[in-house]
């Protein structure tokens, strides 16, 4: 079979297998919250506007785990729009969408809901679709990074069976995000600058991490400047030093053009927030919402209310006066003897995260000491985990997992990196081809070849087809026969894509 097929091939049973696990998280989710009793949770729960209509009861029987913790936020702004300060700390693309849709493909559905329970099912919609495309994403941006098929593959079934699942299938921002960034940096590997940043700009629409996204375009910048000096002191025999101006003056109009697009979702949002308080115009808030801000000493704009603190200033930004006075979130705040529990919640992700970090380095030390800018040794590979251009993504996951570890809420690292990084899902595939031996078998990465294998329990072959070319699903079938490695990996994303949907679905802790 030709490449190409091969590749159509695993495209196609990449589509599979994310669209299969969503179904299967969704069906999940209704089934576990439906035996589990709701906690009782001190969560935001703002009250319900209009009168139940006909579906609004199956809705909330089916997708009602969607929409609990910070996914109530996300939907009461779709409703709502941004009436207290907290919800400044939910970025505005996904509500956007979620409002859009069920504002106009499930119009036709208000006689039968309210607009609360179009949106509940707009969620189910969004995310399982948006979770598609950022598998395909995903895989694409792979097989360009780590230039190796059956890693790329391996890599993003793995990601269909993410630690973060019940976060890509509930009212959060993390599947939206996932799947701009994912394909930006594929249009940036592909060097369509523009549309990179079109998407990195949105993807910081959706989550303020999508900031940090700014360096693959100064950093694939600077590469391709240095590239170009390169290739013509190799042409010239020598290089002028106008040349060398040219090319830094090029990097640096660049490098900041390509940087505004990414910045300024920013900065118009906390524009916005700091007009809607520090300047405050009158605005009707029904009187039920004013009185729950009553109760929770929420903060609603009003112009007889004393200007806000942050107001003043020298750079008021809203995001930070929210995440530091109504979640306490800044560096070692979260180092406390009662938080271990949720740093060992969060040691899988960042064990993997260090290794990822480690095998890299310990592979290219050389290469990383001149920060992937000098010239590249001979024994350097040129494809796999290790090769080139896997080092800025190394370094793009190394500064997010310190950053969440000394400055967040360590509990959310696991979707944090999740949904931000694909090094989460490479390291993962990388690791199982190192230790397993059922991987070394060729004829598992040949179309159809899985399905002929003549080893299957009967009772699991390949269920509804699914088996073929997954090399995931076959080894959770051999799982008796794969190694204690392969067990980990596996039992870390399979134990924790499962307890998120029983936890998270009924108002329990979480990441």
């Amino acid at each position: 079979m030709s490449p190409s097929n091969c590749v159509n091939q695993d495209v196609w049973t990449v589509v599979q297998f994310a669209t299969f696990t969503r179904l299967l998280s969704l069906f999940l989710q209704a089934v576990l919250n439906a035996v589990i009793p709701d906690h009782v949770a001190d969560a935001f729960s703002p009250p319900r506007s209009e009168t139940p209509l006909l579906l609004d009861p199956v809705i909330e029987a089916l997708f009602g785990g969607l929409s609990h913790w910070d996914a109530e936020h996300f939907i009461f702004i779709a409703e709502r729009g941004y009436i207290y300060e907290h919800n400044f700390a939910f970025f505005p693309l996904f509500p956007l969408i979620l409002r859009l849709l069920a504002a106009t493909a499930l119009w036709p559905m208000c006689g039968f809901l309210t607009m609360h329970g179009r949106l509940v099912l707009a969620v189910a919609i969004v995310n399982s679709i948006l979770f598609v495309i950022s598998a395909v994403a995903l895989y694409k941006l792979s097989r360009l990074v780590v230039q190796n098929r059956k890693l790329a593959l391996v890599a993003v079934l793995m990601y269909c069976l993410t630690p973060a699942n019940v976060f890509m299938v509930a009212g959060y921002s993390e599947t939206l995000f996932a799947a701009l960034t994912f394909s930006g940096l594929w249009l940036l590997e592909k060097r369509f600058t523009i549309g990179a940043c079109l998407l990195l700009g949105f993807a910081t629409g959706a989550r303020a991490n999508g900031l940090v996204n700014a360096g693959f375009l100064l950093y694939l910048s600077l590469q391709w400047a240095l590239a170009r000096t390169r290739a013509f002191s190799k042409g010239e025999g020598c290089v002028r030093y106008h040349h060398y101006v040219w090319e830094l003056i090029r990097f640096v109009l660049a490098g900041a053009f390509y940087a505004a697009f990414v910045v300024l979702p920013f900065c118009l949002f906390q524009f916005y927030g700091y007009q809607t308080f520090c300047h405050p115009t009158a605005t009707e808030v029904p009187p039920v919402l004013l009185n729950l801000a009553r109760d929770k000493g929420y903060r609603v704009a009003d112009a007889a209310s004393p200007t806000p603190r942050w107001c003043q200033w020298r750079l008021p930004l809203l995001y930070s006066y929210i995440q530091d006075a109504y979640w306490d979130v800044g560096f070692l705040r979260y180092f406390q003897w009662k938080q271990i529990p949720n740093f060992i919640l969060a040691l899988p992700v960042a064990i993997l995260g260090f290794i990822a970090s480690y095998v890299y380095i310990l592979a290219n030390p050389v290469f990383c000491m001149y920060l992937g800018l000098g010239h590249r040794g001979k024994d350097i590979k040129t494809h796999g985990f290790c090769n080139p251009k896997v080092f800025v993504y190394i370094v793009h996951s190394s500064v997010l997992l310190l950053f969440g570890i000394f400055s967040m809420h360590v509990q959310v690292l696991t979707r944090f990196l999740a949904s931000s990084s694909p090094v989460l899902y490479w390291i993962s595939g990388h690791l199982l081809f190192q230790y397993e031996p059922l991987l070394q078998n060729e004829r598992l990465f040949r179309p159809d070849q899985i399905q002929q294998q003549k080893d299957h329990k009967p009772g699991l072959k390949c269920a509804v087809g699914m088996c073929r070319n997954n090399q995931v699903l076959y080894l959770l079938m051999q799982w008796q026969s794969c190694s204690v490695y392969t067990r980990c990996i596996l039992g870390y994303f399979i134990s924790y894509w499962f307890l998120g949907l029983a936890l998270h679905c009924n108002f329990l802790p979480w990441t």
